[in-house]
């Protein structure tokens, strides 16, 4: 490096704007930390008299891991049958969108996947209660009949269709606009330099996605179907609208007997709750707020190991 060279970057260091946007982003880093510690410590201590309680002041008298226990089964499974469903169209959507559709057809189609992201949850559940919960009803008498012996599909049917097929097919409607979204732009950040190698060595279109975009892509894919999970796991007026709840533990995803979801039922159940009940919904909340943030570690976790395909090499 020549003194010149090392002259300028003293200066381009000393900058009063570099500085002060260094500066701005390190205090905005260590604000979201003390904020997200300050939402744990509300939680815990608020929750902190339900932990203690004894079992039978708690309601359903079980204690409070008893009540909590469903409540955190439902969010799960409605959560990963969403993602299940909605992440291979997302990604479909997204290639098509990147590298199939014609470039006007691809900025409409952009347009009408961002205003979906926008409709409000109470629409998405009207439309699964009067739209989609009837036919879901015939199909769950037809999969009983045919597929009764797979648990998931053990019946008794649910007449009405709210049941827990329902509720993660309304909640894959609702993330694929912002798993689809998040999806697109990454791949439209693969090198051209990768896609136009492959081609030139004679591979097809989709020999191409194969090997340049989808590896590149597959960080951003975890990444986007971890955004999608934690709107699935915190959604309440959707899945409160749908879901006919039991309370119990069960897998059957057609039968009108199934546990509610911790968003749900404390949107539910806080307006008339009062002492303890508070608190033991406070805990649920914590309960909420560990599996998020669990999936999020797993989430980033995951993305690492696939640090060493950048792209950029």
């Amino acid at each position: 490096m020549t003194a010149t060279t090392s002259t300028r970057a003293r200066r381009s260091a000393q900058r009063p704007g570099d500085r002060i946007f260094a500066g701005t982003a390190k205090g905005t880093g260590i604000l979201i930390l003390v904020i997200l510690a300050g939402v744990a410590a509300f939680l815990l201590v608020e929750a902190w008299p339900a932990i203690i309680a004894p079992a039978e002041e708690i309601p359903g008298d079980g204690g409070v891991l008893a009540y909590v226990a469903p409540l955190a089964f439902g969010t799960l499974l409605s959560a990963a049958l969403a993602l299940l469903i909605a992440t291979p169209f997302a990604v479909a959507i997204a290639l098509f969108i990147s590298h199939y559709a014609p470039r006007r057809l691809a900025a409409g189609l952009g347009y009408v996947v961002d205003l979906l992201a926008a409709v409000p949850s109470i629409i998405y559940g009207l439309w699964g209660v009067q739209v989609l919960a009837p036919p879901l009803a015939e199909l769950g008498f037809w999969l009983e009949e045919n597929a009764g012996s797979i648990p998931l599909f053990a019946g008794p049917a649910s007449a009405t269709g709210r049941t827990m097929l329902t509720t993660g097919i309304v909640l894959a409607v609702m993330v694929l606009p912002i798993i689809t979204a998040v999806t697109r732009e990454v791949f439209l950040q693969t090198p051209k330099l990768h896609e136009e190698a492959a081609l030139a060595l004679g591979a097809t279109r989709w020999e191409m996605i194969r090997l340049t975009v989808l590896p590149f892509g597959r960080p951003g894919i975890i990444a986007a179907g971890m955004l999608g999970l934690g709107r699935a796991l915190g959604e309440t007026m959707a899945v409160a609208i749908v879901l006919s709840v039991s309370g119990g533990i069960t897998i059957n995803l057609i039968s009108s007997g199934n546990p509610s979801t911790i968003a749900a039922n404390i949107a539910l159940q806080f307006p008339e709750s009062t002492g303890i009940a508070v608190n033991t919904l406070i805990f649920t909340g914590l309960v909420l707020f560990v599996i998020t943030l669990g999936v999020n570690m797993l989430a980033r976790w995951v993305i690492s190991r696939r640090a060493e395909f950048s792209g950029a090499n």
